[in-house]
């Protein structure tokens, strides 16, 4: 039943990490191949806050950029499994963001699209928030379980996943920031017809729209409508689209052309030309690149030329299009319209859109405007006509599937040979040494606790229990040795005589017997049914003075009464910041254990303990504690022989907890551990002694 629930939690946490990464996969890659529409967006999120004079314009597509990469970002590592804390906490706290935040739009509607998709998939307010609640749930499930998040790649190999992603979502937005959009989700898409795009479906009703003008006049603004529009005293400011009735709303419904040069409704006049119809889009003629004017006079000429009709269409007043007819030359009639069809029409300033009857036959950004070998002969003849609607949407998917899944996929199939290749030869050097280790004894794996002056005996005997219990429902995969107070030896020694688990006393007399009140003799500890004792702690050598001297008489006792010695060793901070731990270490070893014959080693156990450690909740680094393991190893060596040194168990005893161990038994000179408070409670002991699992 714990193997069924557990394989059912980590379904649950790859489906909501798969969820995730494909809902900011999408997100990130629809704002990516149009930025200039999420900065838009941004634009009218800031508006309705009231922050749009505190960030300026050109900033826009940059918090644009640095949205889409996110977004892309957190889902590519979401797909792979990788930076699994980073993502899992990025995630959290977007989810934690948007969700209050749309429920806010879902019931304000200050913005009809949250745009969290783009133009790709509009979601209603409502659907959106529900969309995040459940998006928000998967984040909560994957914050509480990433640790069991399954990584697609090795370590070792996840940096390029980034690097390439990174890459590739950076160079996409720069190109379609710098030309337009490699795939056009919207009405205006090229294909499209706008006056299909405009009609209501039969039994719908049509919603009312109405133009707002702001106009100024000696210092104060007025709104105005087309109705009761004012003469021209009045300074044009601004223009905006509302909906005054509900109803079906069309994709196209604010495409409304009305002539500057005397206020008339073109729009059907330009829809249903059976000719070609050239616009040139500028939602804002002060922000208009003027680069190309040289190249859009030269279209506005070939148009005449050719019978084609060319207007300049702009969301700006009369005074920004007088001054660009003066900075231009412009010669062409312009017409005006609200500024969100124009920015939705094309994502330039200023762009190019080509129409015939109404449809929209090609579209172009400004650093892409047709050059003037195409004017030498009519449309027809030229690569200027593209009807082929799909090609956008085709486009994108070649990019998607040939600069990002294949070469993703190359990297995580090569990783993975690679990773196999790296088995099999440890599955072969392993297989060696195990054909080795038939002729020679691997030393010894040991997870001691060291109760030090804690428990009652009745608290004694009760977690003397419960270990057993849970030690025989699941076996260790090392020794295991508790270290208790002497009133507890015979009672724990005789309950746990048939467990995997040994009994060892704290400490022994360095006295075989005598009138030595208080003392407890080797010869006592071993009558227990005790088989271990430790010697050398730290806190017995600076609580009780024990010396050197003192520590081999008690080593020489209790070897010769049958027991075996776990000798502790160990620096204090002083001595560690001072870099003598090693001349500490070997000082140590030399002083009360390193007189033994080697018949007499075999019964000796290391506990490498730094003092500065201990109870503290700091730890050496793994990296730390096996330069000395290692160092300690060595003069083992210089006494004993190399053979020897292989044999001996060394343990770490230093804040050693089921968070550290794994980290810390994987190292090569790191035998177990010599376990303190983390003893104290059974679950917490064996979430060590599984770290040898």
């Amino acid at each position: 039943m714990s193997n069924w629930s557990e394989r059912l939690k980590q379904v649950c946490i790859l489906s909501a990490r798969l969820v995730l990464a494909i809902a900011f996969l999408f997100s990130g890659i629809t704002k990516a191949v149009d930025p200039w529409g999420t900065a838009f967006k941004i634009q009218d999120y800031l508006i309705h806050f009231g922050l749009n004079q505190l960030v300026p314009f050109w900033l826009y597509p940059y918090m644009a950029m640095a949205l889409a990469g996110l977004e892309f970002y957190v889902g590519l590592c979401l797909m792979w499994g990788i930076r699994r804390y980073f993502t899992a906490l990025v995630s959290l706290a977007i989810m934690l963001v948007m969700t209050p935040l749309t429920l806010w739009l879902a019931i304000a509607n200050p913005i009809a699209d949250c745009g969290c998709f783009g133009d790709a998939l509009v979601l209603s307010n409502w659907a959106t928030f529900g969309k995040n609640v459940f998006l928000l749930l998967c984040v909560l499930l994957l914050w509480r379980g990433r640790r069991l998040a399954t990584r697609f790649i090795s370590e070792n190999t996840q940096w390029l996943i980034s690097v390439y992603g990174l890459l590739f979502v950076l160079l996409l937005m720069g190109h379609c920031m710098y030309h337009l959009p490699i795939a056009d989700f919207r009405p205006y898409r090229i294909g499209n017809n706008i006056t299909e795009q405009m009609e209501i479906p039969e039994g719908e009703t049509a919603p009312e729209f109405d133009t707002r003008f702001v106009m100024e006049k000696d210092g104060k603004q007025q709104e105005f409508t087309l109705d009761n529009y004012p003469d021209s005293t009045w300074q044009f400011v601004d223009s905006y689209t509302v909906q005054t009735s509900e109803g079906y709303v069309p994709p196209v419904h604010d495409f409304i052309l009305e002539r500057v040069s005397d206020g008339e409704d073109i729009t059907d006049q330009v829809l249903t030309d059976e000719g070609y119809t050239f616009l040139l889009v500028a939602y804002d003629l002060t922000k208009a690149q003027q680069g190309t004017v040289d190249l859009v006079n030269e279209l506005y000429d070939y148009c005449n030329a050719y019978g084609y009709t060319f207007y300049g269409v702009t969301a700006s007043g009369d005074e920004a299009i007088e001054q660009w007819r003066y900075d231009t030359g412009a010669a062409y009639d312009f017409c005006r319209m609200d500024a969100i069809p124009l920015k939705t029409m094309v994502r330039s300033n200023p762009g190019i859109v080509l129409l015939k009857e109404g449809t929209v036959i090609n579209k172009w950004g400004s650093n892409d405007f047709p050059t003037e070998e195409y004017f030498r002969k009519p449309l027809e003849q030229t690569t200027l006509v593209d009807t082929d609607g799909s090609a956008p949407y085709g486009t994108l998917w070649k990019v998607v599937v040939f600069l990002l899944a294949v070469p993703l996929g190359l990297i995580t199939l090569l990783d993975r040979v690679w990773t196999g290749l790296l088995l099999i030869g440890k599955l072969r050097k392993k297989s060696k040494i195990s054909n080795l280790l038939k002729k020679k004894k691997m030393r010894k794996k040991i997870v001691a606790g060291n109760w030090k002056m804690n428990k009652n005996l009745q608290e004694g005997v009760a977690l003397a229990t419960e270990l057993k219990e849970v030690l025989a429902a699941d076996a260790p995969n090392c020794g295991v040795v508790i270290g208790t107070p002497f009133i507890h030896l015979a009672t724990v020694a005789e309950l746990l005589k048939d467990s995997v688990i040994a009994v060892s006393a704290e400490n022994c007399a360095n006295k075989e017997k005598g009138a030595y009140t208080g003392e407890v003799s080797a010869e006592m500890v071993k009558s227990t049914g005790a088989e271990y004792v430790i010697l050398g702690h730290s806190e017995r050598r600076e609580y009780y003075n024990e010396t050197p001297e003192i520590l081999k008489e008690k080593v020489d006792l209790a070897l010769a009464n049958g027991l075996k010695v776990i000798f502790c060793i160990g620096e204090s901070l002083a001595q560690r910041e001072a870099n003598e731990q090693e001349a500490v270490c070997k000082a140590e070893l030399a002083g009360s254990v390193f007189h033994l014959t080697a018949e007499q080693w075999k019964n000796i156990v290391i506990a490498y303990e730094p003092i500065w450690a201990i109870g503290t909740g700091k730890t050496a680094t793994a990296e730390q504690a096996e330069e000395i393991h290692a160092y300690i190893r060595s003069c083992v060596a210089e006494v004993y022989g190399a053979e020897a040194a292989d044999d001996t168990t060394i343990l770490y005893g230093g804040s050693c907890k089921a968070s550290n161990a794994p980290e810390l038994f994987a190292k090569a000179d790191i035998d177990g551990g010599l376990i303190g408070g983390a003893s104290l409670k059974a679950a917490d002991f064996k979430g060590i002694i599984d770290a040898f699992k």
